[in-house]
């Protein structure tokens, strides 16, 4: 995809010539409005610009500006470092007070509010200048609203009540909606974009958003604003404009299911659909299951995630930022289908053989085989083994006895000099069925939430759900959520939504597997990986809006609590 910047708009100049006469005069110098906006090529550049912001958030990334920073501040991932900047996840995690409105630690307000009023800008822009037939208008209004609607996605992720914005903004004064308002602005830009958006783009087009993508941004919104609606309660946070009303539970999960199964149809059509090898999708730049992907080339579009995830010997002299956690290691099942448990004999003097297909797709762990070498993540190896957290600041190798293997590139040999350009799937189908599982299930479809969560264990090859209940599907759901998409950037936003997050991330500590030589064999030591407890205040519920942001615009008030 073209990533050019579009200086023309940028750079937009309007001006009357007044003669005395009072006769308008269209200057023959410059740019006008209405000039750009007759060049369709021009109107395609500025959009495709806008496509940055999924940037944004590729690979877990989020604001924070950390490669898998989110999935770090749950039970799935621990990163290494005890220092300032490589550690800032971790004094996240066990430092709640230094989250203030003056230091809000996870913060988009200003740069998703720059984004929205880019996209405003382009579409009143389209409205009144654009020549183009009106097909290719609404194509375009529906692409600019599915990034819209995908930024303002993160904002009430965030915040819970925002401040919306349809049209160019005319005064900085501008109050807050409600939660309720904002998840159903956001589920009107996704619903028109599904409308309007082809099927598939044209060649030259490939990576552009299609109405699957939007379908499925459409369902995971309204699952959030279900959730919401019946899990928070008013619990947690007693801001007037915080929170959805439990009356419209029903009806939100019944819209998710609506839209995922509009992706479905899509998928039974040949839009999309599951891929069959686990191990190899998330290499794949074409592959029939993403919905949304980015795309990087070398040598001027490219990340740094092997850098920061590869084994140390990959990369000598670079920090491992994060790593997995022992209890993301032991939620994989055994082939057969059985939990693994460290207290069968049989399991815990094996470990690692004999489980399903996405363990050795998602972790390295001691004995793998790693482009070329097998790994050794023994307290015996000094290159690559087992460190405690904390007894050196930055220590540069697992502090759990695992290294993360998902979406890692095994050919990139020469990582300092290559850099990294695997691919980025902002939405994939697998996604889609998790959220159509879950609807179902809210609404007491059993068997369509048991269908669509066996189409992942078939691919597998894991025997099917059998849950007879609710409260069985949905831990079902939640386990299929962690293992599938672990590292994907879901698991902090699931157990916020689903209320969780106190529970699950408050004064507990992670842990990782230490293992160690002990005469012919291996022992393996389950120990604590954090050192100190980790905190999830029930106000992180609904996160700061950023203290400037109240001085500058005083029709705003702060989120109660903060």
């Amino acid at each position: 995809m073209r990533r050019k910047i579009f200086f023309a708009i940028a750079g937009f100049v309007l001006l009357t010539l007044y003669t005395g006469c009072k006769l308008d005069v269209v200057p023959q110098d410059r740019y006008t409005d209405a000039l750009i906006w007759k060049n369709p090529e021009n109107i395609d550049r500025y959009i495709e610009d806008q496509y940055q912001v999924f940037k944004t958030f590729a690979f877990g990334r989020f604001p924070i500006g950390y490669n898998n920073a989110t999935d770090a501040l749950t039970d799935i991932m621990k990163f290494t470092s005890d220092l300032p900047g490589n550690g800032t996840v971790n004094r996240l995690a066990f430092e709640p007070g230094s989250v203030n409105p003056s230091s809000p630690g996870l913060d988009y307000w200003s740069a998703g509010y720059t984004q929205i009023r880019r996209i405003n800008e382009f579409l009143s822009g389209l409205q009144q200048y654009a020549t183009v037939d009106d097909t290719k208008r609404r194509t375009f209004e529906a692409e600019a609203r599915f990034i819209r609607g995908y930024v303002y996605f993160w904002l009430v992720k965030l915040h819970g009540s925002v401040i919306l914005l349809d049209k160019p903004a005319t005064s900085k004064e501008n109050s807050r909606s409600s939660e309720d308002e904002c998840w159903n602005f956001i589920a009107t830009d996704f619903a028109f974009a599904a409308e309007h958006l082809p099927v598939k783009r044209d060649d030259g087009q490939q990576g552009r958003v299609t109405n699957a993508a939007a379908y499925g941004m459409l369902a995971k919104t309204w699952l959030y604003a279900a959730s919401i609606a019946e899990y928070d309660k008013k619990q947690f946070n007693k801001d007037a404009l915080t929170g959805v009303p439990a009356a419209k539970k029903d009806s939100y999960y019944r819209n998710a299911v609506q839209a995922a199964a509009a992706v479905i149809k899509l998928a039974e059509g040949g839009a999309c659909g599951l891929e069959d090898d686990y191990a190899q999708l998330f290499s794949s730049r074409n592959s029939k299951e993403s919905l949304l992907t980015i795309n990087y080339l070398r040598p001027s579009v490219v990340h740094d995630f092997d850098r920061d995830f590869c084994p140390p010997a990959d990369v000598p002299g670079a920090a491992v930022a994060g790593v997995p956690t022992a209890e993301l290691a032991d939620e994989f099942e055994m082939a057969d289908g059985h939990p693994f448990s460290w207290s069968d004999p049989a399991m815990a003097a094996n470990p690692y053989a004999g489980r399903e297909p996405r363990f050795a797709a998602t972790i390295l762990y001691n004995g793998a085989q790693w482009k070329g070498r097998t790994l050794n993540t023994t307290t015996a190896d000094t290159r690559e083994g087992f460190v405690e957290y904390k007894s050196v600041p930055e220590p540069k190798r697992t502090v759990t006895g695992y290294y993360l293997r998902k979406m890692l590139d095994a050919a990139n040999t020469n990582i300092f000099d290559n850099k990294s350009d695997q691919p980025w799937m902002v939405m994939r189908y697998a996604e889609v069925l998790l959220i159509h599982a879950e609807a179902t299930t809210k609404t007491g479809d059993l068997g369509s939430a048991r269908n669509s969560l066996n189409q992942l264990r078939n691919r597998v090859k894991l025997p099917p759900v059998t849950a007879t209940n609710e409260a069985q599907l949905m831990n079902a759901i939640e386990h299929e959520r962690k293992v599938e998409l672990a590292f994907e950037g879901e698991r902090y936003w699931d157990l916020r939504r689903w209320r969780k997050a106190h529970i699950v991330l408050n004064n507990v500590r992670f842990h990782g597997h230490k293992i160690s030589p002990d005469g012919n064999g291996l022992r393996y030591e389950t120990v604590d990986c954090d050192k100190q407890n980790r905190f999830f205040p029930t106000t992180f519920y609904y996160m700061p809006i950023p203290l400037q942001e109240i001085v500058n615009n005083t029709s705003i008030e702060q989120i109660q609590g903060w």
